[in-house]
């Protein structure tokens, strides 16, 4: 049986700041002992007193502090993920602040029970930010300590394997489709508890493959190696697909695009959902 990736526990001590720069490249050997140097004279903490020397920049302590801490984020120009992940590479802006706000809802909302391990995020048309939101959500779900699972299920108009720099090669479709084991979930290395399972070849029958009973034989097993599955959906609008994944997942959480999406359109799909007695969380207004 393939293993799936899972939850690593990885013993390592609580390093010293200092150390995770020098092995980072951030810091010369001999630069952080000057840096110690002074905080023994000055009292000063570590962070403070390389700033003041001017070795270092705050950018670099919050790299330091974040790998200390088992926060991971990406640093630019240094990974093949896209630079609209804003969670993974600026986590501590006030965008990523209010992800982190919806994130918590989310826990006390649907995540708050071992039964509820999947949500599908869904949007009535394109271009209303539905797979952006996604994949910077399952990034601060990860943040978090959730062993988390994103699975791009738009088999229409795929997207998650760009924003992550994936392979497309194989993936959902060919799960679904019996050619394909679990070996097309990725993890992602930079982001400890994050792995992708991207949507594959775009098959031409992508309603019918999401209804097979193997698609939530799949969602079952895949809720017993992880804390946080979301799902990225098609638009709904002219396809059932959504529809499809949320009646396996039980929930849904709608994306609206300020100044693009249409109220109608969004309390269509609502109504919709909850008609199908699938629990809409929420509904988010995107401004990205």
């Amino acid at each position: 049986m393939t293993e799936f990736p899972g939850k690593e526990t990885t013993g390592r001590p609580h390093r010293a700041i200092g150390a995770i720069l020098v092995d980072a490249g951030r810091l010369s050997p001999d630069n952080a002992e000057r840096i110690l140097q002074l905080q023994r004279e000055s009292g000063q903490s570590f962070g403070q007193a390389a700033i003041s020397l001017g070795l270092l920049t705050q950018a670099d302590i919050e790299l330091g502090l974040s790998r200390q801490f088992d926060f991971p984020y990406l640093l630019k120009g240094e990974s093949q993920v896209s630079l609209e992940l804003i969670a993974a590479y600026d986590p501590f802006c006030t965008q990523v602040e209010a992800l982190r706000a919806l994130r918590s809802q989310l826990m006390m909302r649907w995540f708050n029970s071992a039964e509820h391990t999947a949500l599908a995020i869904t949007s009535p048309e394109r271009n209303e930010g539905r797979s952006f939101l996604a994949a910077n959500l399952a990034v601060a779900f990860s943040q978090l300590g959730k062993r988390t699972l994103l699975i791009d299920a738009d088999m229409r108009n795929p997207r998650q394997h760009t924003l992550f720099g994936l392979p497309n090669r194989s993936g959902l479709s060919a799960i679904l489709s019996g050619r394909n084991d679990m070996d097309a979930i990725v993890r992602i290395p930079s982001l400890i508890d994050l792995s992708v399972l991207p949507a594959g070849a775009i098959p031409p029958n992508p309603q019918e493959l999401l209804a097979r009973p193997l698609f939530q034989q799949l969602m079952q097993e895949l809720a017993r190696r992880y804390d946080v599955i979301l799902i990225d959906t098609p638009a709904t609008e002219g396809f059932a697909d959504a529809q499809s994944v949320a009646s396996r997942t039980g929930a849904a959480l709608v994306v609206a695009r300020k100044d693009i999406s249409r109220m109608r359109t969004v309390r269509n799909l609502v109504d919709t959902m909850q008609q199908a007695r699938i629990v809409v969380v929420g509904t988010v207004l995107n401004e990205f």
